[in-house]
């Protein structure tokens, strides 16, 4: 038997005499400070060893004589080389040292080794931070970054304790699928930062703001969503191993905050989210919080330090507040619902659906009163206007004056805007114009063709609305629009008018890829009962308050009507078509068909208002 390379001789482990077998260890050589096994190639009996241990040999050099046994094992072997390679051997009884010792360190990062942690977190209704990823991603696709990450602590707290009570810093993190089984596995992969409150009460401290950093490096350079379960009570004090006086050179939030406009970035809270958590959570697109949740800048320790009194942490940001006031994009029940429905918010920025089921559309024509004054809901035209079971309503109880949505329709995902004429007459406030302007970032940013329902009498007015900036509010709809980047589409259902239905049409009828109108539509450049009264203002003091003047009104009023109408629209084509309701998907389907999403063009980011 020869080396297959210059080297010293360790150790041997047979001498003449002893027999072998083809994959036995004959010796270790060691070159370069590595140790290399050198086995049998066949079968044999040792007969000679040409050199002793600590003697240096040379590639090719001979190193023992291998007799054939008495019955050989391989007649047709010949002389030849060690073999390197080792061959396979029964199985130790338990896997080896280093594997064990892994196996043991990694089972301390899990939540089997805190059973009373779990144990006080299921008493209050919620879940662990691995319960909700494990929910969240499909099964065995989460590849954890950090685990074995602890406190910057080590100055005042032993390894052991470190490891058994702040297992991966208080943050598990990693990249996981999202429903891969519907859409593959690359539009599926999806950043996962979950914040863990049963490790020092979530807060964020040095090594988790590293491992943050890493992840948000990774998905931006990858292009990947983000999903962020933001409970916690932000800046944690008590790391102490690192030479700092303050701690604001944190990177963390910068970082977060790139990510807008750039990827999907969605915020989960449950519990309590406070101060630097409640800073990461409002960068997001979109909140998604329980009703049990509570968001604040700043916990109660903060406030009462600050000297503005003393309260419980449920008096601060609940969720019944953080909804109405904007800050909850949508509010579910408990930790299940939210990942579920982040999910389902997901999807939309994760491709195409091949199959749907439409709804009737008969039921369209329905959805408009006869009588012009009666009210009615545009929900019901969004519902049935989209692919059953997709309609997600964003924002329901802010800006109420505007409904927004992400739907689809025929399996493609799309924005969806509609005036709401239960509130105001349709008019739009400052809270509904902020409402639809972040709504049209955030399409535009990830590429969501827009779909607007109008139906206004125009923006509100009248000095309680110029208090609150209204000039300032609602050309934010102008001002975004002049910028899309994705498809328009704009369906007057009943009043267009005046600046506001510009406004919920791109800037103008002629913005959109079409402005199509349904036979109950009418338009003006103000309310048409406001037109009649300021234009005619002389021949109706002309006559004296009661019936006939009345009826003087009434006659204008009608013929302002029927000039304003739908089809008299068309005929001087300031919109492109009146249809019959049940036709509004099919134009939509066809038109999204051939509309095209431009490239972005420099920076983006979305509001976080």
């Amino acid at each position: 038997m020869r080396s297959p390379l210059q080297a010293q001789i360790v150790q041997w482990l047979v001498a003449p005499g002893d027999a072998v077998q083809a994959g036995d260890l004959l010796l270790v050589l060691e070159a370069m400070k590595m140790e290399h096994e050198l086995r049998a190639d066949r079968a044999g009996r040792v007969s000679e060893r040409f050199f002793a241990e600590g003697e240096t040999v040379d590639a090719g050099a001979a190193l023992l004589r291998l007799d054939p046994l008495a019955a050989p094992q391989d007649a047709g072997a010949g002389a030849g080389s060690a073999a390197v390679a080792p061959a396979a051997h029964a199985q130790p009884p338990g896997p080896r040292d280093d594997l064990r010792r892994l196996q043991q360190r990694l089972a301390h990062t899990l939540d089997g080794a805190r059973p009373e942690a779990v144990a006080r977190r299921h008493a209050l209704g919620l879940r662990t931070a691995r319960e909700n990823i494990a929910d969240l991603c499909d099964d065995g696709s989460f590849l954890e970054y950090g685990a074995l990450a602890v406190a910057a602590q080590r100055s005042r707290r032993s390894e052991e304790d470190l490891i058994a009570n702040t297992p991966a810093d208080g943050m598990v993190t990693g990249i996981g699928s999202v429903n891969g089984l519907i859409f593959g596995a690359e539009p599926s992969r999806t950043v996962v930062m979950a914040y863990d409150a049963t490790v020092l009460a979530g807060t964020q401290g040095m090594r988790n703001h590293a491992k943050t950093d890493r992840l948000l490096g990774i998905a931006l350079a990858q292009q990947l969503p983000v999903v962020l379960f933001a409970e916690g009570g932000g800046g944690r004090p008590g790391d102490t191993d690192m030479p700092i006086v303050a701690g604001l050179h944190v990177g963390s939030f910068a970082a977060f905050a790139r990510l807008s406009g750039q990827v999907p970035v969605v915020g989960i809270a449950a519990g309590r989210c406070f101060a630097g958590n409640a800073a990461l959570l409002g960068c997001s697109d979109v909140i998604i919080a329980t009703r049990q949740s509570n968001i604040g800048m700043g916990g109660p320790a903060m406030v009462e330090g600050g000297g503005l009194g003393v309260f419980r942490p449920e008096d601060i940001g609940p969720s019944a507040v953080q909804h109405v006031n904007g800050v909850i994009d949508l509010l579910v029940d408990d930790e299940p619902q939210a990942v579920a429905t982040a999910r389902h918010y997901l999807s939309f920025f994760q491709g195409r659906l091949p199959d749907w089921i439409a709804p009737n559309q008969q039921g369209l024509r329905d959805v408009v009163p006869e009588n012009r004054l009666r009210v009615y809901d545009t929900r019901a035209a969004m519902d049935g206007l989209v692919d059953q079971g997709s309609l997600l309503m964003l924002r329901t109880c802010f800006g109420i004056g505007i409904h927004t949505a992400l739907a689809r329709i025929e399996g493609r995902p799309v924005g969806l805007m509609a005036n709401n004429p239960l509130h105001l007459g349709g008019a739009i406030d400052a809270d509904a114009a902020d409402k639809a302007a972040r709504f049209m970032q955030l399409c535009n940013a990830h590429g969501l063709p827009l779909v607007s329902l109008v139906d206004t009498p125009g923006f509100m007015v009248g000095p309680a609305m110029e208090e609150r900036a209204q000039v300032r509010h609602v050309s934010r709809l102008f001002v975004t629009a002049a910028s899309l980047r994705v498809p328009f589409f704009s369906v007057v259902l009943r009043k267009g008018y005046g600046l506001g239905a510009m406004g919920m049409t791109a800037g103008g009828f002629h913005a959109p890829v079409f402005t199509v109108a349904w036979p109950s539509g009418e338009f003006g450049a103000m309310g048409l009962e406001g037109a009649v009264r300021l234009g005619y203002r002389k021949e109706l003091e002309a006559l004296p308050e009661g019936p006939q003047r009345e009826a003087l009104f009434e006659s204008l009023l009608q013929r302002q009507i029927a000039n304003g109408s739908a089809q008299q629209m068309a005929t001087t084509l300031e919109i492109d078509a009146v249809i019959d309701p049940v036709q509004t998907r099919e134009w939509l389907a066809r038109g999204l068909a051939s509309a095209r999403v431009a490239e972005p063009a420099g920076p983006r980011f979305i509001d976080t208002w």
